[in-house]
């Protein structure tokens, strides 16, 4: 493959929704459903995003949010399905780690349900999987409905 028109960008403003949508309906299991104006807020809401770009065309995309001291997270992790294999996603990290946003961070979060190697040669660690907790604020499908409260209880705890 032809790589000389690569190119790696960290302006959100450069990301094309319409593109960025396809690129997740294509390579991202867990994405396929995103909206474009809701891809608009998580856009709007991260820094920094980083693009990578075949001349015009979006191969690859991620993510993060930091409160640049101590914590951040990345988010959204994707390559197109025909430039994997070629180093991108592994300079695409590396170089949303080295935003100065991302560089002095404490601790870098991710989660990733099947790329664990990939990450852990990047410098990731497992820590400790009973810390990992979730809110779901929309409800679930398949939630359980609220128990039942006599009169005058409360959901103190």
């Amino acid at each position: 493959m032809d790589c000389r028109n690569i190119r790696f960008c960290d302006l959100r403003s450069q990301v094309d929704l319409n593109q960025l949508q396809e690129l997740f309906k294509l390579a991202a299991f867990w994405a396929q459903n995103r909206k474009i104006e809701d891809l608009a807020v998580a856009l709007a809401n991260s820094d920094p995003v980083i693009s990578v770009w075949d001349e015009n065309r979006l191969i690859g995309f991620c993510r993060a949010n930091s409160d640049c001291v101590y914590r951040a997270t990345i988010w959204d992790v994707v390559i197109h399905p025909d430039y994997r294999g070629l180093s991108l996603g592994r300079k695409m990290i590396e170089t949303l780690l080295a935003h100065p946003r991302i560089s002095r961070v404490e601790r870098v979060y991710l989660m990733t349900t099947y790329q664990q190697g990939f990450y852990l040669r990047l410098g990731f660690q497992f820590p400790n999987p009973s810390t990992t907790m979730v809110l779901y604020n929309k409800p679930q499908a398949t939630s359980l409905p609220a128990p039942a409260m006599a009169s005058g209880e409360s959901l103190r705890g």
